[in-house]
C-alpha cells in the first residue's frame, strides 16, 4: 500500500502504523546489534564461538509480538496453512542465505544506513531475487 491523497482514514491509520511499526522494528534490531551480520553467524556457529545474545533478543521480542498478535486486529492469515514443497524450498533457502551471509531482510535494510557497500549489494541481490522469483512464479501459474 502506498500514500494516497485519496484514501479513508483507515487506509491512511493502517499505512501511519505500518510505518511506525517498521521504524520501531528496525530501531530494535539496530539497538540489539541485529545488523551486525557478525553477531548473528556467531549465534548460528554452535560449532566454534558460539554468541548467545541472539536468543536473548529473541527471547524479548516473541512476548511482545505475541502480545502485539493478541490485541491485534486479526484478518484472514495471508499464508494458506499448507505446508508444501514450494514453502519448504523458500524456507531452505532463507536459511542457507541467512547462515551464509549473516543477514536476513529486515536486519540487511536497517543495516543500508551504514552505507556499507557489502550490505547495499546484498540489498541489491536480495531484490534482484525476490523479483526474479516474481517473475518465474507468475509464469508457471
Amino acid at each position: 500500500m502506498e500514500w494516497n491523497p485519496r484514501m479513508s482514514n483507515n487506509a491512511a491509520r493502517s499505512l501511519l502504523v505500518a510505518t511506525v511499526g517498521g521504524l520501531l522494528f528496525g530501531l530494535g534490531l539496530a539497538v540489539s546489534g541485529m545488523v551486525d551480520p557478525a553477531k548473528v553467524l556467531g549465534f548460528l556457529d554452535i560449532a566454534g564461538d558460539w554468541d548467545p545474545s541472539t536468543m536473548f533478543v529473541m527471547a524479548g521480542a516473541i512476548p511482545v509480538a505475541a502480545l502485539a498478535y493478541a490485541f491485534g486486529q486479526r484478518g484472514r492469515p495471508a499464508a494458506s496453512g499448507q505446508i508444501d514443497r514450494r514453502l519448504l524450498l523458500g524456507a531452505a533457502l532463507f536459511g542457507v542465505g541467512w547462515g551464509l551471509v549473516g543477514y536476513c531482510p529486515g536486519p540487511a535494510l536497517a543495516s543500508l544506513t551504514a552505507g556499507d557497500p557489502m550490505t547495499v549489494l546484498f540489498v541489491v541481490a536480495m531484490a534482484t531475487g525476490m523479483a526474479g522469483y516474481g517473475l518465474w512464479d507468475r509464469r508457471i501459474r
